[in-house]
């Protein structure tokens, strides 16, 4: 297997050039700071924008009958039907992102002669999961009356931490073993959003579509199983540890 961690020229850090770094750490020593004070001033600051602030977004009121009905139904029991749609909301769009980050690692894997650890049928088969899982929680979406076009706060939210992720996918420099570890944080994290989703579908009374959920969390964990092994064998073989 081609190494893809390499010895090269990194000029990153400070002992590339240790005179350099002595004559900079003692200018720092006399050289006025550009503010006053600590990082109190910034928290002050977010603290204020905080208090100012208002919520990133809301859910739309339900544009069906069938849905005003069941969210009044559900209003009238002491319910809080607005959390169980975002949290769906949720799990839809960070499916869909699960169907593009696959993509991308099959990309990768076919344009690396590194990648042959990792089966690209297997990945294909995980990538149409992730797809009838997004179809999954549209119809649990429209089940209840619900918009699955709306974009819910947990959606925005969880849609905005996966940037990171879908720049490592892409960018053309990562290696196959970066990009695993971008998959094994969203597969972490998608784990543990099933999981929930699943409780709550349950405290909501919907017993059978926490059963399709269920299966869903079952195949997701078996993602999780087989992207956590292809990394550490990808890392561990790199570092010429394993026999």
């Amino acid at each position: 297997m081609e190494k893809t961690t390499v010895l090269g020229k990194n000029r990153t850090g400070i002992d590339m050039s240790p005179i350099d770094a002595k004559e900079m750490m003692a200018l720092a020593k006399i050289t006025p700071s550009s503010s006053t004070g600590d990082e109190q001033a910034i928290a002050e600051m977010r603290s204020q924008y905080i208090r100012e602030a208002e919520v990133i977004g809301s859910i739309p009121p339900p544009g069906t009958l069938k849905g005003m009905a069941s969210t009044a139904m559900e209003k009238l029991t002491g319910k809080n039907p607005e959390v169980f749609i975002d949290k769906l909301g949720c799990r839809l769009a960070f499916e869909r992102a699960g169907v593009r980050l696959y993509d991308a690692l099959i990309t990768k894997c076919a344009a690396s002669s590194n990648g042959s650890i990792v089966p690209i049928e297997r990945l294909r088969e995980f990538r149409n999961e992730e797809l009838e899982h997004f179809k999954l929680v549209e119809r649990a979406i429209r089940s209840i009356g619900a918009d699955p076009t709306a974009q819910t706060p947990s959606a925005d939210v969880d849609g905005m931490a996966s940037i990171g992720l879908v720049q490592v996918l892409t960018d053309p420099r990562t290696s196959v073993a970066h990009c695993l570890e971008a998959i094994l944080i969203a597969e972490l994290a998608d784990n543990d959003a099933w999981q929930l989703l699943i409780m709550l579908t349950e405290k909501m009374g919907m017993d059978d579509m926490a059963r399709d959920f269920q299966n869903a969390l079952r195949e997701e964990d078996e993602h999780l199983a087989h992207i956590r092994q292809w990394f550490k064998q990808m890392v561990m073989e790199d570092a010429a540890v394993v026999t």
